[in-house]
Parts: structure tokens; C-alpha cells; sequence
């Protein structure tokens, strides 16, 4: 016995001490990465003397002009406008997909659909702008008569992406809803639909919105399909049909053609480093989400 509870300290140990410096090592990283990006896109105001109000609120962007501009405010409302779109076009049809697979038909969609989803997820980014490329630009410059590349394209390429993510997180809240409480409302008179709406739904809400926001941090984050389909302009959109720029397309089709350390270089960074902010941004919506999911 003495032998046995020995090794099992030693075990306990060993576990304690791996998992210790596992987690030392993703706080380091995380840091590392932080300080890196940090420490490039604030040079952009406390070197090259850029004010971050005329940074973040100025229209124009031509930081190879004279005098340069460091306006990123087109980039900043083509992120958001987009990811907006596709959340709100993924959101319905994710959940509504959901409830379909587990409270309408939970058989057919265990075993066919949820293993479809899952499929979904690991497409690259690079198929579902490519489809959009070759199918939905020519689709919508044939209906509207405009040019394609649009902030509609990337709001639906965008919507397929995250559709996946959606569906599987909001499934996996929706299950975790105690079966009592679907029979205590069936048992009161309400029909199935009643129950869905008023119980489900209710209890498996901090679960859903949580699918919601990885969706829209998925969104903002994305560069290469959305790059393909929505124009890289740096005007401002008058409608969805008009061409536009987010902060990761501006980022990736410049900063191979920039030198290290020049005021553009610079301002490219501090774009990275919105995105960065946005991230820990998405990241404390979900902890608070989770939260109140655990509160009740």
C-alpha cells in the first residue's frame, strides 16, 4: 500500500508539473505575440508622430502620398459592416438548423446532418472564396447590373463560413437542456412548438449567443475569402452592392509591399493590432456569456 500511494503521489506530481508548464508556455506565447504586435502598430503614434484620432476617424488612406494618410476608418466599417451581415444572415439559419436537428428530426440529425456540419467546419477559407469568386460575384453583377465585388458577396460568404460554427455550438446548447423541463411544459398543455420557443430556447439562449459571437469572431478575422469577393476599395459603401475593404484584406495585400520599419509598414501593424483588440474583445463577450450561463 505504501508502495502504491508513493507512486500515485509521484503520478500526481508528474501531472501537476507537465500541466504547469504546458499552460507557463501558452501564457508566454500569448504575451509574446501581444508585446510583438503591440510593440510594432504603437510606433505608428509614439515614432512616426500619427495622431490615433486622425488614425481611426480619418476617411482617406494613402500612406504613400505626400503628406501621408492614416485614415483606417474605411477598414474599421468594412470589418464590422460585414461581419454584422453575415451574423445576422448565419445566426437564424443556424439556430433554426439546430432545433431542427435536435428537436424536430433528432434521428436524421444525429447520424446524417450534425456529421455534415462538422464536415462543413473544415473546409479552408480558400474554397468558400473561391465559390464565391466563380459563382455568387458573376450571380449578383448579372441581377443588379454593378460590378460583384460587393459587401453583399462578403457578407454571404462570410455567412457560409460561420453557418458550421453556429449550427454545431448552438446543437451542443440546445441538447444540454434538461429533458424535465420539456415534459414539465409538455405535461402544463403547451404544444412542442410552445415548448421550443418558451423553454428550449429560453434556457439554451447564453448558449446560442455564444455560437452567435464565435461566428463573428470567426468573420472578423477573416482575410483570404472575403478578400476574393468584396472589391478592396477604401470608399465608403452607399449600398451592399458597392465594393469595400476590411482591416484583414488591407493588411494582407499590403504589407508584402511595404519596407520593416517604415511609417507604412508601421501603420499596417497597428492595423493588426485593432484586430488583436477586437479578439480579446470577442474573447471577454464569450467569459461573460459563459458566466451567466453558469449563474443560471
Amino acid at each position: 500500500m505504501l508502495t502504491r500511494s508513493k507512486r500515485q503521489f509521484t503520478e500526481n506530481i508528474t501531472g501537476k508539473t507537465v500541466a504547469m508548464v504546458c499552460a507557463g508556455l501558452l501564457v508566454i506565447v500569448v504575451l509574446s505575440i501581444t508585446y510583438f504586435i503591440a510593440s510594432k502598430g504603437l510606433s505608428t503614434f509614439f515614432v512616426n508622430g500619427v495622431s490615433i484620432s486622425e488614425f481611426l476617424t480619418q476617411l482617406k488612406w494613402d500612406p504613400e502620398g505626400e503628406p501621408a494618410r492614416y485614415g483606417v476608418f474605411p477598414f474599421i466599417l468594412g470589418s464590422f459592416l460585414v461581419t454584422a451581415l453575415a451574423a445576422l444572415i448565419a445566426a437564424p439559419l443556424g439556430i433554426g438548423a439546430a432545433i431542427f436537428m435536435t428537436e424536430i428530426f433528432p434521428g436524421f440529425g444525429k447520424k446524417v446532418l450534425k456529421p455534415v456540419i462538422e464536415l462543413l467546419v473544415g473546409i479552408p477559407s480558400v474554397v468558400y472564396g473561391y465559390v464565391g469568386l466563380t459563382l455568387l460575384v458573376p450571380f449578383i453583377r448579372e441581377q443588379f447590373d454593378v460590378l460583384g465585388f460587393s459587401l453583399l458577396a462578403g457578407g454571404l460568404v462570410l455567412a457560409l463560413m460561420i453557418l458550421p460554427t453556429i449550427t454545431s455550438v448552438a446543437t451542443d446548447a440546445i441538447e444540454a437542456v434538461p429533458q424535465d423541463l420539456r415534459n414539465a411544459s409538455l405535461a402544463l398543455g403547451a404544444t412542442r412548438w410552445q415548448t421550443i420557443w418558451n423553454v428550449v430556447l429560453h434556457s439554451s439562449l447564453p448558449g446560442c449567443l455564444t455560437a452567435v459571437v464565435l461566428g463573428m469572431a470567426r468573420a472578423f478575422g477573416e482575410a483570404l475569402a472575403v478578400q476574393m469577393v468584396i472589391g478592396n476599395t477604401t470608399k465608403l459603401p452607399g449600398s451592399l452592392l458597392d465594393p469595400i475593404s476590411t482591416l484583414t484584406s488591407g493588411i494582407t495585400l499590403n504589407m508584402g509591399n511595404t519596407i520593416q520599419g517604415t511609417p507604412y509598414n508601421n501603420a499596417l501593424w497597428s492595423m493588426a493590432l485593432l484586430l488583436l483588440v477586437m479578439s480579446f474583445v470577442f474573447i471577454m463577450i464569450l467569459r461573460l456569456l459563459g458566466r451567466k450561463r453558469v449563474v443560471k
